[in-house]
């Protein structure tokens, strides 16, 4: 009877952590980046893809193959997804962020052979803690005419940005 009480805690903290790990969403320290767009996923207006993944309607567009990307100036690990829409006239790429950080695409040259699309992760200097999580949200950047048979060249950048206040 002395060790009912021992019994029953121990169960209480397994259920919890049974409950916490199945809550637990696919973002964060060594999370990896969502799925690249898939033809179900352009054809579908779902409005929201597993958690951690962009909603499914930012997703829809026509993939960008892997032989016009260069994503060689990525660090390891990096998202290297990239697809258009609006007939080409938005290129976007799976951007990584974190903390107290956010991403955003920019283009930073366009010419008849080729597109570099700049991902720029801003941080700000925090006021408290930032957590640790890793996210990998969809960025979107415009371009003066379709895309085409252009390669995309993909670099990646970190700017400080002083905190407001």
């Amino acid at each position: 009877m002395r060790r009912l009480p021992t019994l029953l805690g121990a169960c209480a903290m397994l259920f919890a952590l049974t409950a916490c790990a199945e809550k637990q969403s696919d973002v964060g320290f060594g999370a990896q980046p969502p799925p690249p767009p898939s033809e179900q996923q352009s054809s579908t207006g779902g409005s929201s893809g597993g958690a951690g993944q962009p909603p499914q309607r930012a997703l829809k567009g026509t993939e960008v193959p892997a032989e016009r990307v260069d994503a060689s100036a990525l660090p390891d690990g990096y998202p290297r997804q990239v697809w258009t829409r609006n007939s080409g006239r938005e290129i976007v790429a799976i951007g990584q962020e974190g903390g107290c950080g956010s991403v955003r695409a920019e283009v930073t040259e366009q010419n008849a052979e080729r597109v570099e699309l700049a991902l720029v992760e801003e941080t700000e200097e925090p006021s408290g803690p930032c957590t640790m999580d890793l996210r990998y949200p969809p960025v979107v950047a415009s371009l003066s005419e379709p895309l085409a048979d252009r390669t995309v060249i993909l670099t990646q950048r970190e700017v400080k940005v002083p905190a407001d206040g």
